[in-house]
């Protein structure tokens, strides 16, 4: 039983109620706004539609049987203006294929008169959260288009990052050396072209270099370049990193992995300003900055020399996992799907609140290049969803929740895993509510309950009618 006593509580929604008999309406706003809804009721289509606009933030609840402009007429003008708000139909005239049709036409919902007050409150909260999500998706939309400086470079809204923003336009100006820690796929390249953009070195060379990725043999000439002659196959003389970064900015990627007789050239090479190349004598003066990174904490690495740690360690940066900022994972996710829509010179598609959910909830081992690559395919290839691609399989599903990050109180991973299966249940059965009551063994009410609490709509699965 709904629990219509009016609480203190914040506001489930807000309700367009639209019908011209003055008593129904009153009554039913009545009902709403004791079931926890801020209501706007309207005695008729003109009337209703002075208060509808791209960021109207609430849903619709109309009758459809009225004079001058019924509920169908009035819906797809309301869609015209806001393509997918959500309207739900009300009506005492059961008419199956006007039901159906609406549907067709974009009613979140259909219902009959005499309705169950029940049904129509679970239905509204389900509409309410799905135009929260509509609105949040446009928020992080304007946000994109306006963003300018670093909130171009580094996109994120939350917490962690804003931090991170702040930290980076600080140490800027600092021109310290910095060591950034971060796991593999979090962007740590990306800060640290944000450093050099925002200091004074910033008309100088930012020059990149991944300590693993280069054979042992060849990272000494690749950093301090070479005479020609200095060994086999040297034909000529070769600048290396630092000299070409000298006024710069040099970035030394996996710096856990650099050779230990290295570690000691550049040790000498940060004290002193000064290299040589391969092969020569002359000592060659550099001006530079060096930011290293890292994916463990060079302290606890007893392979990596103390002394050349507190040299490079006079201020650090740590970059959060994605599985830690999850309001950011739509920003992220919409930017690189534009980028690739852009790029190929494609429709962009819009991401459908099922989708954010299922990108929010998941725990992105790989980080932002995960999540760029998953983004690109989402764009390029119509026929997926997001589901489709992370989770291709009823195994992959399971495995990817059950490995849940294990900082996170059980309630949200158990929370995350329910949620998911589902969604899951509901697009292998298309949306069939009896069939997924029999899949998951589950009672009517039990299911509408959870899927109520999850902000989960059946209409995002099928647009077909209940049963």
């Amino acid at each position: 039983m709904v629990d219509i006593r009016r609480t203190e509580q914040p506001s489930r929604g807000l309700v367009l109620l639209v019908d011209d008999e003055a008593m129904v309406r009153r009554s039913t706003e009545k009902w709403l706004q004791m079931a926890g809804f801020d209501v706007i009721g309207c005695d008729g289509a003109a009337q209703a539609l002075t208060h509808v606009s791209e960021v109207f933030p609430g849903v619709v609840v109309s009758d459809v049987k009225m004079p001058e402009k019924d509920g169908l007429e009035l819906m797809e003008e309301i869609l015209d203006i806001v393509p997918g708000l959500p309207v739900v139909l009300v009506t005492g005239h059961g008419d199956v294929d006007m039901a159906i049709g609406a549907m067709r036409k974009g009613a979140y919902d259909f219902i009959e008169k005499p309705f169950n007050p029940e049904r129509l409150v679970e239905t509204i909260q389900r509409a309410c959260e799905k135009r929260r999500l509509m609105l949040e998706n446009l928020r992080l939309q304007q946000h994109l288009s306006s963003a300018s400086g670093i909130d171009s470079r580094l996109i994120g809204i939350s917490p962690a990052i804003q931090r991170l923003k702040q930290e980076i336009i600080t140490l800027g100006e600092l021109d310290t050396n910095v060591i950034i820690y971060g796991e593999t796929g979090t962007g740590k390249e990306l800060v640290a072209q944000s450093l050099h953009q925002f200091s004074h070195r910033q008309k100088g060379h930012f020059v990149p270099i991944n300590c693993g990725a280069i054979p042992e043999s060849l990272i000494e000439s690749e950093l301090f370049g070479h005479e020609a002659g200095a060994f086999t196959g040297a034909a000529k003389r070769r600048i290396g990193k630092f000299e070409y970064a000298n006024g710069g900015t040099l970035f030394l990627d996996e710096i856990e992995s650099m050779p230990l007789h290295l570690q000691i050239k550049l040790l000498r090479a940060l004290q002193e300003g000064v290299i040589e190349r391969l092969g020569g004598n002359e000592p060659i003066e550099v001006d530079l900055r060096v930011i290293a990174a890292a994916k463990t904490d060079l302290r606890e690495d007893e392979s990596f020399r103390e002394d050349l740690f507190y040299r490079l360690n006079v201020s650090q940066l740590y970059i959060p996992p994605l599985r830690d900022r999850s309001e950011d994972v739509p920003l992220l996710f919409e930017h690189y799907v534009r980028m690739t829509s852009e790029d190929h010179q494609c429709e962009k598609r819009i991401l459908p609140e099922n989708d954010i959910r299922t990108l929010q909830s998941y725990q992105w081992p790989g980080n932002v290049r995960e999540l760029k690559n998953i983004a690109m395919r989402y764009a390029l290839d119509k026929r997926v969803s997001v589901s489709d691609i992370l989770f291709p399989d009823d195994k992959s599903l399971q495995g990817s929740f059950l490995n849940t990050d294990l900082n996170q109180p059980l309630s949200i991973q158990v929370a995350a895993f329910e949620a998911e299966v589902i969604r899951h249940a509901l697009e292998s059965e298309q949306g069939n509510i009896k069939a997924v009551m029999e899949l998951l063994d589950l009672p009517r009410r039990t299911l509408n309950q959870k899927m109520a609490k999850y902000g989960i709509s059946r209409n995002d699965f099928t647009h077909q009618g209940d049963e």
